[in-house]
């Protein structure tokens, strides 16, 4: 009997192996490739040169526009028009403005991710669908071009570190505290092409939402994947799925299909990890990464008084319905500050609809706030919240290098959804608890 990782397990079975190690290469088959309007239009061109006509299965590959869309420019709208032709030629799955999402919150409530699958985009942040229990990470665009016309990805196995989370979630702690903390405690590179592997009892009592946001974040520490177990609450998600009538038949097909084996997607007891690495999470503040990185974090009794410019609630990290209540309840009856700009970016357009018909949307109108479409636009400091030099921002995305939401000039911060609800009200970064006391 071989004893492996859950990530071990996943590739073994892709590559049409008894066992994979790590440091050993592979090709693997791919169930889904993914790219975005910054990183097909490279694809489609390293894939026309390789002289291919056909992609191996249009049904397995998706492309989202969703960095500069709506489009900001000409040469935005070129991107995406590229997308859409192509997309179009092939037969292959295409969300655009109006049926469309934030990628990473759209494909998993659309049903195309499922356990044990092996997922590759053409963007970092990939590697969230890891919380549904996939092996999923990002390559570069000659990578995806050579997936599309193949199926299959030439890749190094990689070590996995497996991260206890002990102890039990204390008030206006989130998956987004639990990831920045775990950065903040080994680094931007303290799991170096490896899959973090993320468990114990906090864990379990996590919402998916926040399972989401750890795994979104895996990169942020070096990882090449970031993976939790399937467990029921992952299992109520994906029948949730199902019935939900958002998603497509190929996609309700491949779920019910894989929902067969999810019992075994979990790691053996005696499988061999590079590093175990244990939190007692049961006194950890909510979190703030300052920057110019997602390690430099503070809790956030140590932030002092930091006047803000501008706040943004959404991203592929924290855009879905439940950051979304946790913001719309710190804000209801009460202001974002007078000399703060505030925005709010449902991750898709169901959550969007959601939001709306629970009263989220009025909630963040009331209070000041203003609503996006879905975008990533902000996070890269593409468009719908640019910083100027000089200013501040504290936002629920992922990063915050130098220059990475405008200006050079600028200052980043990495917080929750509860740190930023209540930082846009109070016009500095603040606890929740100064709100709600």
């Amino acid at each position: 009997m071989q004893v492996l990782t859950l990530a071990e397990k996943i590739l073994a079975a892709h590559s049409g192996k008894e066992k994979v190690k790590p440091g050993e290469f592979i090709n693997a088959k791919v169930d889904l490739v993914l790219a975005n309007d910054i990183t097909a239009p490279l694809a489609i061109k390293e894939f026309h040169r390789l002289g291919v006509s056909r992609v191996f299965d249009p049904a397995k590959v998706v492309m989202v526009p969703d960095h500069f869309c709506p489009n900001k420019d000409i040469k935005s709208a070129e991107q995406a028009k590229m997308m859409r032709e192509f997309a179009k030629q092939q037969g292959l799955i295409y969300f655009e403005v109006g049926r469309m999402g934030i990628e990473h919150v759209l494909l998993p409530e659309q049903g195309f991710v499922s356990p044990s699958q092996v997922i590759i985009g053409a963007d970092s942040h990939t590697c969230t669908y890891g919380a549904l229990g996939a092996f999923a990470t990002g390559m570069g665009s000659t990578d995806i071009a050579v997936a599309m016309a193949t199926g299959e990805i030439w890749m190094k196995v990689p070590q996995t570190i497996k991260f206890i989370y002990h102890g039990k979630l204390p008030e206006w702690v989130s998956g987004k505290d639990l990831i920045l903390y775990t950065i903040g405690d080994i680094g931007v590179d303290g799991a170096l092409y490896s899959v973090m592997e993320f468990s114990g009892e906090a864990i379990e009592e996590l919402p998916m939402d926040g399972r989401f946001t750890m795994a979104n974040m895996a990169i942020e520490a070096g990882a090449k994947a970031g993976i939790f177990h399937v467990d029921d609450k992952a299992k109520e998600y994906l029948r949730n799925v199902i019935t939900s009538g958002a998603t497509s038949a190929i996609a309700r097909s491949e779920i019910a299909k894989q929902s067969q084996i999810i019992s075994i997607v979990q790691s053996d007891e005696e499988a061999e990890f590079a590093k175990i690495i244990e939190y007692d999470i049961s006194k950890i503040e909510p979190q703030v990464a300052f920057p110019h990185l997602p390690s430099n974090t503070k809790p956030i009794s140590h932030v002092g008084d930091i006047k803000l410019d501008q706040v943004v609630i959404g991203g592929c990290t924290n855009g879905r319905l439940d950051d979304l209540r946790v913001a719309a309840r710190l804000f209801k009856e009460r202001q974002v500050h007078s000399e703060l700009r505030c925005i709010v970016i449902p991750g898709s357009q169901r959550v969007y609809l959601e939001a709306l018909r629970e009263g989220l949307i009025e909630t963040f109108i009331e209070a000041g706030a203003v609503v996006s479409t879905p975008t990533c636009g902000p996070c890269l400091g593409g468009h719908m919240g640019v910083l100027a030099a000089g200013e501040r921002c504290l936002s629920t995305t992922n990063r915050n290098f130098v220059g990475r939401m405008g200006s050079p000039q600028s200052e980043l911060y990495l917080a929750s959804p509860a740190v930023a609800a209540a930082s846009a009200i109070s016009g500095k970064i603040a606890s929740p608890e100064e709100v709600v006391s």
